[in-house]
């Protein structure tokens, strides 16, 4: 009798430990790979509407949260009227989802940006705003005689669609 009732718990004992490794929680679990934090910031990387239809940003996420990328825009100057000009980021910074950059001066005219990455409408990586980006944009005019003058805007910039995001040029 002892003998059957040692064998039925080390039974039921391997019973109770399969069915707990075997539980949905745990198996779902294991399937899920969780990407690190650094890829979760690359994922920003992209281009994002400007202030203007035609006109954009480029953001790259790079390794340590820094961060490159450039203003394709619309010149509103004497000189510059409707032509097509590129700002750099002079500096830029990304700590968890906020984001701070600052270009160059480009004919008189440079910008400031401090806000965060946000999820937007999209449903799925890939789609038009699935992330937005919120935050104070502030335009830096200097004039003929160096004056400066500033102006900030509350600005909510949307992620294109990525087959929208041009490729890689090839060279032949």
């Amino acid at each position: 009798m002892k003998l059957k009732l040692g064998i039925f718990l080390v039974v039921f004992g391997w019973c109770v430990v399969t069915a707990a490794a075997r539980s949905p929680q745990e198996s779902t679990d294991a399937k899920v790979v969780e990407p690190s934090k650094e890829e979760d910031a690359k994922a920003y990387s992209g281009m994002y509407s400007f202030l203007k239809e035609g006109e954009f940003v480029q953001i790259t996420v790079e390794d340590g949260g820094s961060v490159t990328g450039f203003i394709s825009r619309f010149g509103d100057g004497e000189s510059d009227k409707g032509a097509f000009l590129d700002q750099f980021f002079k500096a830029g910074k990304l700590e968890g989802n906020k984001l701070t950059f600052t270009t160059d001066l480009v004919h008189g005219l440079s910008y400031d940006f401090k806000g965060a990455f946000e999820r937007g409408e999209g449903k799925k990586p890939g789609d038009d705003a699935y992330f937005i980006l919120k935050g104070a944009l502030t335009e830096n005019l200097t004039d003929a005689n160096k004056k400066m003058s500033s102006h900030s805007r509350d600005v909510v910039l949307k992620m294109f669609p990525q087959d929208a995001t041009p490729g890689p040029a090839v060279r032949k």
